[in-house]
């Protein structure tokens, strides 16, 4: 019996990777829209969200056999606990990504005539995501807590677009809806960190019995 839970265990790890890949590449997909403002990028996105819902769904569920089968105790009980909270996260992070789409769908219909450069907020989002997955693979404590600091990082870009799209609506308000739209997918992005940052402090938990939301990194 024991051997076949860990296996059922092991097979759920396999499973939250899987998803993981799925919704970093969504995340990919959507950041290319962003520089490219190509609307046929973001219509896949949006097309084939439903693949990423219906896993979310599926690993829920596994995670709920195997609590109601094995009953698990200790370490494996914060593992089944810590899979389905970033099963959550995962299936946030990837609708974040279709939200990013249906901005550019609708930048790529009008004429651009202001641009926030996203690259440096871009490149943080995505490796706090990667940095992530990463520590949960390899029950990386110290890589969980560096992608915790990094959120602070993005929380100020958010910021800076914030003040610098409210001042061009002040100097251009016939832009107000374009200028909505860079604000928004700014804020999409800031919501992928924090939920890769949700994930960083699972794998805490999971490593050390600790909950850590709310604290100071």
């Amino acid at each position: 019996m024991a051997k076949h839970f860990h296996k059922e265990l092991e097979k759920l790890k396999k499973r939250i990777l899987s998803l993981g890949a799925m919704a970093e590449d969504r995340v990919r997909m959507a950041i290319k829209a962003i520089d490219t403002r190509d609307a046929v990028i973001a219509d896949k996105i949006i097309r084939t969200d439903y693949e990423i819902d219906e896993m979310e769904v599926e690993i829920e569920e596994e995670c709920l056999k195997i609590l109601a089968l094995h009953q698990p105790v200790a370490v494996d009980l914060r593992f089944i606990t810590a899979v389905i909270k970033i099963n959550n996260d995962l299936e946030r992070i990837a609708d974040e990504a279709v939200n990013i789409a249906r901005g550019v769908s609708y930048l790529s219909r009008e004429k651009q005539t202001f641009y926030f450069d996203f690259s440096v907020m871009v490149e943080k989002t995505q490796a706090m995501l990667k940095s992530s997955l990463d520590a949960f693979v390899n029950m990386d404590t110290d890589l969980a807590v560096k992608v915790c600091i990094m959120d602070d990082e993005v929380d100020k870009i958010n910021g800076e677009v914030h003040r610098l799209v409210k001042g061009a609506i002040r100097d251009n308000p016939e832009q107000g809806e374009h200028l909505i739209n860079l604000l928004l997918i700014s804020r999409h992005l800031e919501r992928i960190a924090d939920h890769a940052t949700n994930i960083a402090e699972e794998v805490i938990y999971l490593i050390e019995g600790e909950i850590v939301r709310h604290e100071d990194f």
